[in-house]
């Protein structure tokens, strides 16, 4: 059984170790890893209670992290409610296949109808070819294409 519940102070070890496959997913690791201070600023967020990132976990019976989900609330110039951007979303492999990414995905549909929010939406690689499949399931693809330039 899969249960999806906030990220705790206890779980850094656990979640640094689903954390680093996720970026190495995405070809962070080693010369392009992240800085230290990116991860620990980020963790701190986590459990900074007037901070707008949120973190959740999937653990199994045993207590064990299966996955993470992020998410942020922010403001739209399209609603008068937040909208709920999902930043990350990882399941440790061991453990796909199982149902973890589509429960830490309703559980941020549960978090963004509690907040107030309406639209939950996310981004992905094109060739995410395994993700996309449950995305189609779970959301609507608008077709849209993002950019973005670092600025300095």
């Amino acid at each position: 059984m899969i249960q999806v519940r906030p990220l705790q102070p206890t779980d850094r070890a656990a979640w640094q170790a689903l954390w680093d496959g996720y970026n190495a997913f995405y070809g962070r690791e080693g010369a392009t890893a992240l800085p230290a201070e990116i991860t620990d600023t980020t963790w701190a967020r986590f459990l900074d209670a007037n901070e707008p990132l949120h973190a959740l976990v999937a653990v199994d019976e045993a207590g064990t992290l299966l996955g993470l989900v992020h998410h942020v609330f922010h403001r739209s110039t399209n609603r008068i409610e937040p909208v709920c951007y999902l930043q990350d979303l990882f399941t440790a492999p061991a453990a796909r296949g199982r149902g973890v990414g589509r429960a830490l995905i309703e559980a941020v549909y549960t978090a963004a109808l509690a907040a107030g929010s309406r639209r939950v939406y996310w981004h992905t690689q094109e060739g995410n070819a395994t993700a996309r499949a449950l995305y189609d399931q779970v959301a609507r693809h608008f077709g849209f294409i993002v950019y973005a330039h670092d600025v300095g």
